[in-house]
């Protein structure tokens, strides 16, 4: 059949046949779907993983022009005050005690569009700029230490279980858990997601997380690794979800208001920033791989240690221009912090800054909200939006003879630097360590930390996600009980009773409803 002869609401449709072998757009074949490429066991993602590189670089094109991800968000500026000496840990200056940095904060929600109601159960993103005097530092992270995924392979796949059904255009439940189930890493996150920080009461009464795992070096040279804790001196506080549901059609903007007005009447929020610490050469024997982005590390076994207060005070003066042009990216590094071999930050690093090359310009950081307190030496030339450009007489490239800027080959390790394990190409699973299931610390979360109130409503909150799905989808329904008898043989009977006796079952069928 020609092109001419297809109805042109058709045209492009493609029909793969089932078990076909995945191919990259050009035809080729992919060598996985699970695993991206690393340098030995534990090492960087070269850049010749060009599947990686075209997977996300596509994922990042795929919509235009709002965010991709945490599209509905709100932001505030502050500063950053250091108010305890952990100089012995990083050399970074901003993190100095005594030392006052301005910031900015974008709190979002993951999966919704512009217009989705504050209140819809997500992980909420938090997402932090410091102006330091070295360059703007970024720290990229939610309201929970965890994520769905530990490879950044499957970031794309799993935002798009998350989203909207190119059928229908609806979101689809039995899509969701579909994903959920086949990619059990997801347990410790999906328990959270579904538990009471699922839906914070507002943006002000969340904790925020950096997640990663990152490298603390100190002026000596020493290394340790790092996690970021900011800690709500409002109190943690939650919707039920039912109050969710209600206000998602009364005031679907809750928690944007709630944040402007509490720094327009003064009452500033603020958040305790605490550090866990683990010496570089107790990563390899600990119980959980470090660098896994679905676990997290016990505060019995690193404690936190405090920093200083995060304080929001001073509210936007243009929405558009100062929060949805913001930009942040876990690549942008001051010296004393610097990555690890967590795969889905490392995947991070390529394509948030990818992302916004896309979605705002080639310059973005020339924009006001973007641009760092520091003086901006480079050799970027051009390209659209450009509006600051060098004098003719200096250089336009490197090397020059005439005095350009240069590298400082001292400072390579300002960043930090780690043990591959092996200089081969790696394609697989992290090094699992002592206690590292996919269920044990969503266990540990169920069992030990929520009180009975708590499990009560994950449990309801499970029951009436999972009851959207269409009861004829009897494979998933028996995968996602198994997936939650996994973590504890109660929970997955629970889920089941409260499912199979729910008179209002909905349908949400994998097709193309």
């Amino acid at each position: 059949m020609t092109n001419e002869n297809i109805h042109p609401a058709d045209r492009g449709s493609v029909d793969i046949p089932a078990g076909s072998p995945t191919t990259m757009n050009s035809g080729v074949p992919v060598p996985s779907d699970e695993y991206s490429a690393q340098v030995g066991q534990q090492g960087p993602h070269p850049s010749h993983d060009v599947y990686l590189i075209e997977k996300l670089a596509q994922f990042n094109r795929e919509r235009v022009p709002e965010h991709l991800v945490h599209a509905k968000g709100s932001g505030a500026f502050g500063e950053l005050e250091v108010t305890e000496d952990i100089s012995k840990w990083t050399k970074a200056d901003f993190l100095q005690k005594g030392k006052k940095t301005p910031m900015l904060a974008r709190f979002s929600t993951v999966a919704g569009e512009q217009g989705s109601p504050d209140t819809w159960r997500d992980p909420r993103g938090f997402a932090l700029k410091f102006y330091t005097e070295d360059g703007n530092y970024d720290l990229v992270g939610n309201n929970t230490p965890v994520f769905f995924v530990r490879d950044a392979i499957k970031f794309p796949d799993f935002i798009r279980s998350q989203k909207r059904k190119g059928g229908s255009g609806l979101r689809n439940n039995a899509m969701q858990w579909d994903f959920w189930t086949l990619s059990p890493e997801s347990t410790h996150q999906v328990t959270w997601l579904m538990g009471d920080r699922g839906l914070p009461k507002t943006y002000r009464h969340m904790d925020g997380f950096g997640s990663h795992t990152y490298q603390f070096i100190n002026a000596a040279g020493e290394r340790n690794w790092v996690k970021f804790h900011f800690k709500t001196n409002q109190g943690i506080d939650f919707l039920t979800q039912d109050e969710a549901d209600k206000l998602a059609g009364t005031d679907p903007d809750l928690h944007r208001k709630d944040l402007f007005q509490s720094i327009q009447n003064g009452d500033f929020p603020s958040w305790t920033l605490y550090v866990q610490i683990m010496p570089v050469d107790e990563a390899d024997g600990y119980r959980f791989n470090p660098f896994d982005l679905t676990k997290v590390w016990s505060q019995k076994d690193y404690p936190l240690h405090k920093v200083g207060t995060m304080t929001l005070n001073r509210n936007p003066l243009n929405f558009f221009s100062q929060i949805e042009q913001a930009a942040f990216e876990p690549s942008n590094l001051v010296p004393g912090i610097g990555f690890s071999p967590d795969k889905m930050l490392l995947g991070r690093v390529f394509a948030y800054a990818d992302i916004h090359r896309y979605r705002i310009g080639a310059n973005y950081q020339q924009l006001p909200v973007n641009q760092p307190l520091a003086p901006v030496n480079s050799y970027a030339k051009e390209g659209a939006m450009n509006y600051q450009f060098h004098h003719p007489a200096v250089a336009e490239y490197y090397p020059n003879s005439t005095g350009g800027p240069a590298a400082q080959p001292e400072r390579a390790f300002d960043f930090g630097e780690w043990d591959t394990k092996g200089a081969n190409i790696y394609r697989g699973e992290y090094v699992q360590h002592a206690e590292d299931s996919d269920q044990a610390q969503a266990t540990t979360l169920y069992r030990d930390v929520m009180d009975d109130a708590a499990r009560e409503r994950l449990v309801g909150n499970i029951v009436g996600h999972v009851s959207a799905v269409d009861p004829s989808e009897t494979d998933l329904l028996e995968r996602v009980y198994a997936y939650w008898g996994a973590v504890d043989e109660g929970l997955g009977r629970k889920v089941r009773d409260g499912v199979e006796s729910n008179p209002n079952r909905g349908d949400a069928k994998l097709g193309w409803n």
